[in-house]
């Protein structure tokens, strides 16, 4: 061959077919898809048939992607079940902390403290409902999702303590306030299963739970209580 000739130079060698650009957002959309078809199958399941019942294998099939999809988006069944109790807390899947969503900013931004405590045990009835029967199932599930429900308790202490830390320094709390007493205050009052022991085991509407707990939170934090 002679040094001057390339293999592909003949007149006849057809054109190089341009590459298509890679297409991050429909592979990002398929895998959000994925994600919520994962997590509405295992919700599905678990209230269905419980917890040891419900198998990746069984989610997998009835999301119709492989076992293999949910083990990488989640990595096992703990952390499929974390992240399903993550987004009925928040109410949907969005990329925000709680912080950033508009409903928390909106509490943030009212300026008289016991408006500010009315709304947010608006807040937090509606997470508590959303939580309900998930949270009922969890407790009887055993160690592995004892974890998940801890893990969930820290995040809920952090929030509330930013909350408190949040009133402080909005000058809303008694001078001298000790900020650790009144967060963990909070969280007692706040939690999923105050909630069902008072909905569920003494028949209390959501209405008066709310109620209760916004004069109960103004009690805590607004009126007098442990000081440093």
């Amino acid at each position: 061959m002679p040094p001057d000739t390339q293999p592909d130079a003949r007149p006849d060698a057809a054109p190089d077919t341009p590459r298509r650009p890679y297409d991050a957002r429909r592979r990002q959309d398929a895998a959000r898809r994925n994600r919520a078809a994962v997590l509405a199958a295992c919700r599905e399941l678990l209230l269905r048939d419980g917890y040891q019942a419900t198998t990746i294998r069984a989610v997998a099939e009835s999301a119709g992607v492989s076992p293999e999809t949910v083990y990488k988006a989640f990595g096992g069944k703990p952390g499929l079940v974390k992240a399903l109790w993550d987004i009925t807390l928040a109410g949907d899947d969005e990329p925000l902390t709680m912080a950033e969503r508009p409903v928390l900013r909106e509490i943030w931004s009212t300026p008289d403290p016991r408006t500010k405590l009315r709304k947010y045990a608006a807040f937090v009835r509606g997470v508590n409902e959303r939580l309900a029967a998930l949270f009922a199932l969890l407790t009887q599930a055993g160690p592995d999702v004892g974890q998940v429900l801890a893990i969930s308790e820290g995040e809920r202490l952090t929030g509330l303590t930013a909350f408190v830390a949040h009133l402080a320094d909005a000058g809303a709390l008694p001078a001298g306030t000790d900020l650790a007493y009144a967060a963990d205050a909070c969280w007692a009052l706040t939690g999923p299963h105050l909630f069902t022991q008072l909905t569920s085991g003494r028949g209390w509407s959501a209405d008066t739970y709310q109620d209760w707990l916004a004069d109960m939170l103004a009690g805590t934090l607004l009126g007098a209580h442990r000081k440093v």
